[in-house]
């Protein structure tokens, strides 16, 4: 098997978020207002878009998915640079990014 791309992880983020998206509308249309008064707020928090204003790893499926859930839809170029920047790690000089450095003591 051959090893991902950070495109093609965007892309695959992007199709999940999509999937989940689908489901969020369905049950919109099957309870209206769910969205905006269950969905939003509970993603959001998920999300930590106050704690942390760049994604972590963590962070990221559930950004796409908020973005997914909104007009324009999410931005492939985009993620693929928080892809690389949390997995590659450009802003630490090449070394893991801080998700993934496992050597350090908690």
């Amino acid at each position: 098997m051959q090893i991902l791309s950070a495109q093609h992880l965007a892309e695959l983020l992007m199709g999940i978020a999509r999937a989940q998206a689908a489901i969020v509308q369905a049950v919109e249309s099957g309870s209206a207002g769910f969205r905006s008064t269950h969905a939003f707020p509970a993603l959001q928090n998920v999300a930590h878009l106050r704690d942390h204003p760049e994604p972590t790893l963590v962070d990221l499926p559930v950004r796409i998915l908020l973005a997914s859930l909104g007009r324009a839809g999410p931005d492939a170029a985009a993620i693929v640079q928080d892809l690389e920047r949390l997995v590659v790690g450009q802003s630490s000089g090449g070394s893991p990014g801080p998700d993934l450095d496992f050597s350090k003591a908690p």
